[in-house]
């Protein structure tokens, strides 16, 4: 686990329509990481269009994000949740279910999605990721957005696509 924040990209300017979709489950750390997200995103993207669905946890996450990506193609999608261990295996086969998808929908329709639904053992890690300054999962998860939709416009400008994609 990274103990600092990466550093800031610098993004190329161009006005593009992210999309996050956000657990509301563990509100104190979920709204926070989805505060982090927009108010980075707000700083390297300021001409950026972001639109926010709020779901009610970690686990409709993948379905809405499918749905999203069946009628619209964000440049990018973040995925925000707070999944908490307790004392059963739900925790772990919830993350793993959320993982999975997240990664097979990416490569399916060859939009960047963002994972930051995290993992944590308990309230103090949640906190170190979603509200402390060190390792802000939230300001992480838009300065990786930044960093992808910079690398697939360039790969638009470079790669010859069959069937295009809008970056708007």
């Amino acid at each position: 686990m990274s103990s600092i924040l990466p550093p800031r990209p610098r993004f190329s300017g161009h006005k593009v329509r992210i999309c996050v979709v956000a657990s509301k489950y563990n509100p104190e750390f979920s709204d926070a990481l989805v505060e982090n997200t927009i108010d980075e995103l707000g700083e390297i993207m300021p001409q950026s269009r972001v639109d926010l669905i709020r779901v009610p946890g970690a686990f409709e996450i993948p379905v809405t994000i499918s749905t999203v990506l069946s009628r619209e193609l964000p440049v990018c999608v973040i995925a925000l949740g707070v999944i908490i261990r307790g004392s059963t295996a739900h925790a772990d086969l919830v993350a793993e279910s959320v993982t999975t998808s997240l990664q097979q929908m990416a490569v399916a329709h060859q939009v960047p999605i963002i994972h930051e639904v995290l993992l944590v053992d308990d309230e103090k890690q949640a906190y170190a990721r979603c509200i402390g300054a060190n390792i802000n999962r939230g300001r992480e998860a838009a300065r990786a957005a930044t960093s992808m939709i910079d690398i697939f416009i360039e790969l638009d400008r470079t790669i010859p696509r069959t069937n295009n994609r809008s970056n708007a």
